[in-house]
């Protein structure tokens, strides 16, 4: 497993915002999507693609394109969706998949309750977005899930991560082709499991409190 920290000056500046506790949802939902296109930069640097001819208007040259079959985004409902825009904007002909995946709050482990996928990822690359990498439970089944169903190599782009969580994904992927790329990896995790300072609950603060 490879784990990339995206220390840009920008990066730093939008995700401190995004931290602040007095950044309004709409604000909010306006800064995610900016750092997941800066975020996704870094994380398609591997894309896969082949190079093909094609004539300017002066001459003829050699361009590169992305290959068959396109790269698959799978955003981990329901923070992940607030994350899906910023993507396509810097990659717009991929296809979309979904996984909805929750923590439960007790046993902290991942529970999933939705799923939307194409039947077979056969040499398919894929990118799971998540904006918190925590305990690591649900970004861990959300990506045995996608090798399973024949993924290739999996990248991970979340916003901030916990050392405990990047650990727990070395552990499950030392032998696999995963890639994690974060805006920032904090200092840790307290008793609730939350990330330290992280960003509070991002599903809350991308679209309120859903009872």
């Amino acid at each position: 497993m490879r784990l990339h920290v995206a220390d840009h000056p920008l990066i730093t500046h939008k995700l401190s915002v995004l931290r602040d506790e007095r950044t309004s949802s709409q604000q909010f939902r306006s800064l995610v999507e900016e750092l997941v296109t800066l975020l996704s930069y870094e994380a398609t640097r591997d894309v896969r693609t082949e190079s093909y001819e094609l004539q300017t208007p002066v001459a003829k040259t050699t361009g590169l394109r992305m290959t068959d079959p396109v790269p698959l985004v799978v955003p981990i409902i329901r923070a992940g969706l607030g994350m899906l825009d910023g993507f396509l904007k810097l990659v717009p002909n991929v296809e979309v998949g979904f996984l909805g995946m929750r923590r439960n709050e007790e046993t902290l482990q991942p529970e999933t309750y939705a799923k939307r996928l194409p039947e077979n990822l056969a040499n398919r690359q894929c990118f799971a977005l998540d904006p918190m990498l925590a305990t690591g439970g649900s970004l861990v089944a959300a990506i045995d899930f996608l090798f399973d169903a024949g993924a290739v190599d999996v990248t991970a782009i979340c916003i901030v991560a916990s050392p405990e969580g990047i650990e727990r994904m070395r552990e499950a992927f030392a032998d696999r082709n995963v890639t994690v790329v974060v805006g920032a990896l904090d200092e840790g995790l307290n008793e609730d499991g939350f990330i330290v300072p992280g960003l509070g609950d991002a599903g809350d603060r991308l679209y309120g409190v859903a009872e």
